[in-house]
């Protein structure tokens, strides 16, 4: 087979596996765990591609994070589709096709070699781990910044191939972009230092390359560094400012490291026997001390194996320290939010561990190579099985979170959450049941007191509503929903004043909550409220 025509086959190929893979997220329902802030129940969506909305999405920190590029994809979504969930989930899949195609194209340029990166873009198309990002509506940034990381390992091929002041203000502005996507791309600046290495093997780490080369490589990283520092900052302003960034009272750094230790051995678990995915992973708090102390050694010497491969077998190397460096700011050194780990954190440091493995099984079984294009088959097969049926629970919330019961335990979101999709279709009995076994294991789970309270109300105990809605304000004082359903329930009782209170609490919290601001100006008017959502 001519090498033309086997390129245009694996192209044609991986895209046509990603839509037998995703191709039924088209028909997929919103799963209402983030979705709703992104999109469906975020009113500045609704202006679209305006000037308005264009605006917003550049001033904005809603959600916690500074990312003008991913609220600008879903005001596109908007223009486009509506509200209609199916054009959101096709933006994702045709994202992370473009992906796929990038990182085959990128290997195939700088090794030559069809098959190992052919093999690389499948396994990273596939992986039950990447379900995730791609059948998840609220993960768009996971795949839309990573459009902007391989975009800009291309483009930085080119340039290392002819340097030009062009080419690397292209490269720095991709950088900028993937950042205004998602500041994963912190960590791009040293994994591009090494693909300097391989496959572009722009330098080695012998001595007279240590001496010469590779300070003039740092130097012109500077700009990416300082950009990377930047964005570093800004995501602790604005998960500091959103109440998402857990201070080292409630993960101290002993907590931290011992945690960081044995989630990258979890993740390295996961990716060789993909089972057990959750959309949600409690944190555990601190590990055993064992398990950490055996997780640190075992990283250790895989690292220390790793680099004595530099010069013989370089993927090897640079594969391992690509998955240790890009995922470390999701390590969970700086927490954000409560979960242990999450599978879209691994969109990125998995191709790593893809294609050293790729390019290392090739080596040693080069002189048998239907063996090994059988075995490369026959795992990308299993995986891709293993991703469909992975794919099959984003249907909808009652079935995501319903299977992240099956496969963790103490999982307080994900009660929390079944109950709320229960409760979507009026099912309140079960709906209270699941956010009981929430609050047993949290009891000072804001969001699980606020729904008991939605449901009590729905079931006509106003008494028991109040009581909830006032716990979880107890608990989080700036709940903008529960300071407006609780303002519903007082002027029911004829407690106006205090209903006006809450509805401007709620106002302050949330200036944009259109629902407040509407019972503010009914009550203003004394005109009867309406309840509600």
């Amino acid at each position: 087979m001519k090498q033309k025509t086997a390129i245009l086959l694996f192209a044609f190929a991986l895209v046509l596996a990603n839509f037998l893979v995703f191709g039924e997220i088209g028909s997929f329902s919103t799963v209402h765990y983030d979705d709703d802030t992104y999109v469906f129940a975020n009113p500045h969506i609704l202006h679209g591609l305006s000037i308005k909305g264009v605006t917003w999405a550049f001033t904005t920190t809603e959600a916690g994070f500074w990312h003008p590029l991913t609220w600008l994809s879903f005001l596109t979504d908007y223009t486009l589709y509506g509200l209609n969930p199916g054009g959101y989930h096709g933006t994702n899949l045709i994202l992370h096709i473009l992906n796929t195609l990038l990182i085959f194209f990128f290997f195939l340029r700088y090794t030559h070699e069809v098959w190992p990166s052919a093999v690389s873009a499948f396994l990273f198309a596939l992986h039950p781990l990447h379900v995730e990002p791609v059948a998840w509506i609220a993960a768009r940034k996971d795949v839309l910044s990573t459009f902007f990381w391989f975009s800009v390992m291309l483009t930085y091929g080119i340039y290392a191939e002819h340097p030009s002041f062009k080419c690397y203000v292209l490269v720095l502005f991709l950088y900028i972009a993937g950042l205004m996507a998602k500041p994963m791309l912190v960590s791009l600046p040293l994994c591009l230092l090494l693909i300097d290495i391989w496959p572009l093997k722009r330098c080695s780490l012998s001595k007279e390359d240590l001496r010469f080369k590779w300070q003039s490589l740092l130097m012109e990283k500077i700009p990416l560094f300082l950009f990377a520092l930047m964005a570093s900052l800004l995501v602790l302003y604005t998960e500091g400012k959103a109440e998402a960034l857990a201070t080292f009272a409630v993960y101290p750094l002993a907590t931290r490291i011992g945690h960081m230790l044995v989630s990258y051995i979890v993740y390295l678990s996961k990716t060789f026997f993909p089972q057990g995915l959750a959309i949600f992973y409690p944190h555990p708090g601190a590990p055993p001390f064992l398990l950490a102390a055996a997780s640190g050694t075992a990283l250790f010497f895989l690292s220390y194996f790793a680099w004595k491969c530099v010069r013989t077998k370089p993927y090897i190397t640079v594969g391992w320290f690509w998955y240790l460096i890009s995922l470390f700011p999701v390590s969970g050194i700086i927490q954000l939010g409560n979960q242990a780990m999450a599978d879209r954190y691994s969109y990125v440091p998995l191709l790593g561990i893809f294609f050293s493995l790729t390019w290392a099984g090739f080596s040693i079984f080069r002189k048998r190579p239907k063996e090994t294009a059988t075995l490369a088959l026959s795992l990308i097969i299993l995986f891709g099985l293993i991703a469909h049926r992975q794919v099959s629970y984003f249907r909808d919330g009652e079935s995501l979170f319903r299977h992240a019961l099956t496969v963790t335990t103490g999982n307080y979101l994900a009660h929390n959450n079944l109950g709320a999709a229960l409760a979507r279709k009026g099912n309140y009995e079960e709906a209270l049941s699941h956010y009981q076994e929430a609050l047993k294991i949290r009891p000072s789970y804001a969001d699980a007191l606020y729904n008991m309270g939605e449901a009590q109300a729905a079931l006509g105990k106003p008494k028991e509503a109040e009581r909830y809605y006032r716990l979880a304000l107890t608990v989080k004082p700036n709940f903008a929903e529960a300071h407006n359903n609780l303002g519903i329930l007082l002027i029911r009782q004829g407690k106006k004043e205090e209903a006006y209170n809450h509805f401007l609490a709620a106002l302050k919290a949330k200036p944009h909550f259109l629902l407040a601001r509407r019972n503010l100006e009914l009550l203003r008017k004394e005109l009867v409220i309406s309840p509600g959502p």
